[in-house]
């Protein structure tokens, strides 16, 4: 029975292996024409580049245009909120940025974001009304103005499509060898009649190393636009203080949107303003900074601007 065992494994893994063998062939066969055609490496590169930034502001307009769809908003007009668009039109004049649509909208917590570029929309909650004060939230408008002075958005989008557009070209490169050193450490498996073997030989651990190279490639990358979100957002902070010379006001705002918010914001979650778990994974994870960093460094920045100002009046005297 065991010599009737082995030899059937046998026969399956030679059957296998010329399976794998003629696979590989045929992939190689059919590759070759390509790769004798194939353009010189700029001109690939540049193909490359060029496709995953169309795609990318396609997708992100695409995005953008499904969001708003989805937001049961209505236009705040000028007429019904006066003194907003006189705050608004004043930090306009000083960034370089065109007047954008507000929008009101009922969020899963009170808060606000900007989509767009240039002339982009800016959604917030009602609560926000109540909730903040007129200089806060002329601090919060500044903070998702320097978003669309800089099209952080719309440059992420166009980052992530870019990379992705990488790291599945590096996949479709490495496939064929994953695919073929995994079906011919199965196959020697089944020829020294031990299957669960195959995972250890060093072709198995080659796959392996394969798939952990794009996985982890994959990862690395996810982490650096993440890191990059989150840059981005202490950017728009420190331009609204520019701005709008009012880093208490800022961090008063996010302060009361922090106390009201809820931890269940379901699919539009990334783009509120939120505190994350204290854990360094979900901080590395996390698309904003965690809130206490950013009210710690808008409240530095309140205090040396107010030493600045106590060193200029005591010169003064």
């Amino acid at each position: 029975m065991a010599v009737t065992r082995r030899l059937l494994m046998a026969v399956v893994g030679v059957l296998s292996l010329l399976v794998y063998l003629s696979a590989a062939y045929v992939g190689y066969a059919l590759l070759l024409p390509v790769w004798d055609s194939r353009p010189s490496p700029l001109i690939a590169a540049l193909v490359v580049i060029v496709t995953a930034i169309v795609l990318g502001i396609v997708n992100y307009w695409a995005a953008t245009a499904r969001l708003k769809r989805s937001l049961d908003a209505v236009e705040l007009s000028r007429a019904r909120v006066p003194e907003v668009y006189r705050r608004l039109d004043t930090l306009v004049d000083q960034m370089d940025v065109e007047t954008p649509t507000l929008l009101l909208a009922e969020l899963p917590v009170p808060n606000a974001f900007a989509i767009g570029g240039g002339a982009g929309v800016i959604v917030v909650d009602r609560r926000l009304f109540q909730l903040l004060s007129a200089t806060e939230f002329e601090a919060l408008l500044a903070h998702e103005l320097a978003h669309l002075e800089t099209r952080d958005a719309l440059v992420q989008t166009v980052a992530y499509s870019l990379v992705q557009t990488v790291v599945g070209l590096v996949g479709l490169v490495l496939f064929p060898v994953v695919v073929l050193t995994g079906g011919l450490a199965r196959s020697f498996a089944l020829l020294r009649g031990n299957p669960s073997s195959w995972s250890r030989s060093w072709l198995g651990r080659a796959q392996r190393y394969a798939l952990q190279v794009v996985a982890g490639l994959g990862f690395a990358v996810a982490l650096l636009i993440l890191g990059y979100s989150r840059r981005r957002e202490l950017a728009a902070d420190d331009r609204a203080i520019e701005i709008t010379g009012n880093p208490v006001g800022l961090a008063r705002a996010l302060t009361k949107i922090e106390q009201a918010s809820k931890p269940d914001t379901g699919l539009l979650r990334q783009l509120y303003v939120h505190s994350e778990a204290d854990s360094e994974l979900s901080r590395l994870l996390s698309t904003h900074p965690p809130m206490d960093e950013r009210i710690q460094r808008l409240q530095e920045s309140a205090a040396r601007s107010s030493a600045r100002v106590s060193e200029a009046s005591g010169s003064r005297r």
